[in-house]
């Protein structure tokens, strides 16, 4: 049985424009940095990797990262005074999580969320 992601590793074609953006984040970086062509930063007890591509190589849309930040609202707030822009605004879901999203600065799609208290919960978990 698989119990958890140790790690995600994304493509970019600039590091240092994503290192900038993870460590507005406020991700640990360990390893790597702008001039590298693999960085890794910490997330909880897993890793997120960022990995240096040639321009040539694309991608298209893959899917969604979900990290839980118990703090979603402060987060959005810094982004946007960083700079960034969310797609959307943080708001309360109905399967029991506060949310945003946004994208990286080279396109992969992100959502920072977090469980609301049961006393916030719109629908209980027998509505999921």
């Amino acid at each position: 049985m698989v119990t958890a992601i140790s790690a995600v590793t994304l493509a970019t074609h600039d590091m240092r424009r994503a290192v900038a953006f993870y460590c507005a984040l406020g991700l640990e970086m360990l390893y790597g940095g702008e001039g590298a062509t693999f960085t890794s930063f910490r997330i909880g007890s897993g890793y997120l990797n960022l990995i240096a591509q040639p321009p040539e190589r694309r991608w298209s849309w893959w899917g969604r990262v979900i990290f839980y930040d118990p703090d979603v609202d402060g987060l959005h707030r810094r982004l946007v005074a960083a700079g960034y822009r969310p797609s959307t605004e943080p708001r309360d879901a109905e399967w029991g999580e506060r949310f945003f999203h946004i994208t990286d600065p080279d396109g992969h799609e992100l959502s920072f969320a977090w469980p609301l208290s049961d006393s916030r919960r719109r629908t209980g978990p027998e509505a999921l």
